[in-house]
């Protein structure tokens, strides 16, 4: 019987928008792109130009270190646009899509009958090896190594998040193909981690060859860090594989069909979102179509993923990677009269700094605004009530900041990732950008242990 994980520390952060239970076909768009910048510590090298035409699962660039990775078109149809950032980074490449979707044919076989070697293969060939990422460092998986275990969260507590038992209830056979194939890459135990406080689809719970882990509790109860570290914590040298439920069935429907699928569905979201509801549509589609005449007026903040740890857009900007929702929210471009000495019914607050704690069932409409400006990093004890790992949060960025290695090390820098601060970063005092810190020790520990 699956034990219970309670976690204690956390905050929902319970916001107006939340999508409504209705699954609509979103119409095609008529550009999507893939963009280099949605995978951690990658330098992209290019292998098509403006113009080529490509088909679902035709490769459009590979990562330097590993050249086998290869990241793959989502649609078919012909690149009209690679576009670059600063030192020529390239960000974005788009392709306007065929009318009539043609695709990439690989191998269909029993992912019990293939070798370990033949299945990473076609996950790399295919584009969906990117997919499966590891921790330490939050990286696309290095398909040399053997992961000890490989964590599927199969829920999300984000503000607005996706219920992902409702986003997955019909794909029990791809779900579970993917499995199949995920227990020929490790000799560990798969953990399945879902969500005690609601009855889990059957697409979990008949899932087999896996190990079912129930978790309770407030955000960020759902981040895969945190239940790697209240199931089986890192420690030096060891690798943990992880990834989610869409993820699992698109490989699945790679080994049925022998295509790349990249649809998935997410859900629109925010105050702003007149209609929010979850959508069906293809990875890396513009967002054009969905908040055309769907948003209020006014100036708005478009985000591929949750207010907490996604990535800006524009209006017509494209569904990240890894991202199962859009979210809509104002922009605060504004200067409050006496700050933080006003009342404020109307503002979110983790401490009784407002009134929002008398009234914890309310939804608030939040936007993007910082209600104050950058101050001295103190010892506030804010991070403390937000953080469920026995980990110190403000030693460890601090070691961060002045570079010691060793320090990061002790402190558990192997077990985290951006995420997994994002809510110090809400109840930051001295409104600092602590997920970025996380980052740059992350990315500083792989640079010197690689």
């Amino acid at each position: 019987m699956s034990k219970v994980i309670k976690i204690k520390k956390g905050l929902n952060i319970k916001m107006l928008g939340t999508a409504e239970k209705i699954i609509k076909k979103a119409d095609q768009a008529e550009y999507y792109a893939v963009k280099p910048t949605d995978f951690t510590g990658i330098r992209p090298k290019l292998v098509v130009k403006v113009g080529d035409k490509v088909k679902v699962g035709t490769p459009l660039f590979y990562d330097k270190f590993q050249p086998e990775v290869q990241f793959t078109a989502p649609v078919s149809g012909e690149v009209v646009e690679i576009n670059r950032g600063e030192r020529r980074v390239i960000l974005e490449v788009v392709i306007k899509a065929d009318a009539t979707i043609e695709y990439e044919e690989f191998k269909v076989e029993n992912p019990k009958d293939l070798t370990r070697e033949e299945i990473v293969a076609i996950l790399q060939r295919s584009g969906l090896w990117p997919s499966i990422r590891q921790r330490p460092y939050s990286t696309i998986a290095n398909p040399s190594d053997i992961p000890k275990a490989i964590h599927i969260s199969a829920f999300d507590s984000a503000p607005l998040a996706p219920d992902m038992d409702y986003v997955v209830k019909d794909c029990a056979e791809c779900f579970q193909k993917g499995i199949d194939v995920l227990s020929k890459l490790t000799e560990g135990t798969i953990h399945l981690n879902i969500n005690a406080d609601y009855p889990a689809s059957e697409t979990y719970t008949k899932a087999k060859s896996v190990q079912v882990n129930k978790f309770t509790g407030p955000h960020p109860s759902g981040n895969v860090g945190i239940q790697i570290n209240k199931i089986d914590p890192i420690n030096k040298g060891d690798i943990v594989w992880y990834t989610y439920p869409q993820e699992i069935t698109a490989i699945g429907r790679l080994f049925e069909k022998g295509i790349y699928d990249a649809t998935k569905i997410i859900a629109l979201t925010g105050s702003e979102v007149k209609s929010p509801i979850y959508y069906k549509l293809i990875s890396g589609a513009s967002i054009k179509n969905l908040v055309t005449g769907n948003v209020n007026e006014g100036e708005h903040r478009y985000i591929s993923g949750n207010v907490l740890t996604g990535s800006k857009i524009s209006h017509d900007g494209y569904v990240g990677y890894y991202s199962n929702q859009i979210t809509v929210i104002p922009e605060g471009k504004y200067y409050e009269f006496f700050g933080w000495a006003t009342p404020g019914f109307k503002k979110h607050s983790a401490s009784r700094a407002v009134f929002s704690w008398l009234i914890p069932g309310k939804k608030f409409k939040l936007d993007t605004n910082f209600h104050g400006g950058n101050r001295a990093y103190v010892m506030s004890g804010e991070y403390d009530k937000v953080f469920p790992m026995n980990i110190f949060p403000v030693q460890l960025i601090k070691s961060i900041m002045i570079e010691d290695i060793d320090k990061m090390e002790q402190l558990g820098i192997y077990e985290v990732d951006e995420e997994d601060f994002a809510l110090c970063e809400y109840v930051c005092t001295s409104k600092t950008e602590v997920q970025s810190i996380i980052r740059t020790g992350l990315d500083l520990m792989r640079k010197e242990m690689s």
